[in-house]
C-alpha cells in the first residue's frame, strides 16, 4: 500500500508541478559554520472532473487547466467518497542540508527511509508519502581558488560549488560531509466548494 499511495501522490505533484510554480513557497536558506541547506514548498489544487468507478480511474484538473487521469489501485481507500468537482490539495515539501562531520571516520554510506499511509476508513480520502537520503561522503580535495570541494559518495564523486569563503577555513581532506535530502507530500480530497 505504502508504495502505491507513494506513487499516486508524486504523480499530481510531477504532472502539476511545472504550472503550479506561482504557488511555489520561498526557498529558505540556513547556514552557519560548516552546515548549508535550503528548503522549497509547492502547493496546488486540482479538481476531479471524472471518475470510472470500474476501473477507478480519476481525471484531475490542475490550476493551468491540464488534465491527467490517474487510477486508483485498491490500496487507497475510501474510493467512492470521491465525487466530480470534489479538490484534491497537494502540499509537497523538498529539502537539503549538508553538515561537515569534522574529524568523522563514519564509512562513506548511503541509507533510504520512506513511508506513506492513507486514509482510516470512513475518512476523506487522503494520503502522506515520504523519504529521506542521508549520504556520507569523504572530503577528497579542497580548492578554494575554485571555489570547490570534492566529494566521494558510495556512488559516485563531485564537485560541490561553494560561494562562502569562511567555509573554506572549517573543512580539510578526508572530513565527511553528510547530506540529507528529504522529500514529503500530504493529498487530500476535499468536498467541492458551494
Amino acid at each position: 500500500m505504502r508504495f502505491a499511495v507513494a506513487t499516486l501522490c508524486f504523480a499530481v505533484v510531477s504532472a502539476f508541478a511545472l504550472q503550479a510554480a506561482a504557488q511555489t513557497g520561498g526557498a529558505v536558506v540556513a547556514k552557519g559554520p560548516g552546515v548549508a541547506g535550503v528548503a522549497e514548498t509547492v502547493e496546488l489544487t486540482a479538481t476531479i472532473t471524472a471518475i470510472d468507478a470500474a476501473t477507478r480511474a480519476v481525471t484531475l484538473k490542475g490550476p493551468q487547466g491540464k488534465e491527467l487521469t490517474l487510477t486508483a489501485g485498491p490500496e487507497i481507500k475510501n474510493f467512492a467518497q470521491m465525487k466530480v468537482g470534489d479538490q484534491v490539495k497537494a502540499k509537497y515539501v523538498e529539502a537539503l542540508t549538508l553538515e561537515l562531520k569534522k574529524g568523522s571516520t563514519a564509512a562513506v554510506a548511503r541509507t533510504d527511509t520512506a513511508g506513506a499511509a492513507g486514509a482510516k476508513p470512513g475518512e476523506r480520502p487522503a494520503g502522506v508519502a515520504g523519504r529521506q537520503v542521508t549520504i556520507m561522503a569523504e572530503v577528497m580535495a579542497v580548492d578554494p581558488a575554485k571555489k570547490t570541494v570534492t566529494l566521494r559518495g558510495p556512488q559516485r564523486t563531485i564537485d560541490l560549488k561553494v560561494s562562502d569563503p569562511e567555509q573554506f577555513k572549517l573543512i580539510a581532506k578526508g572530513d565527511r560531509v553528510e547530506a540529507t535530502y528529504t522529500e514529503a507530500l500530504a493529498l487530500s480530497v476535499e468536498p467541492a466548494k458551494k
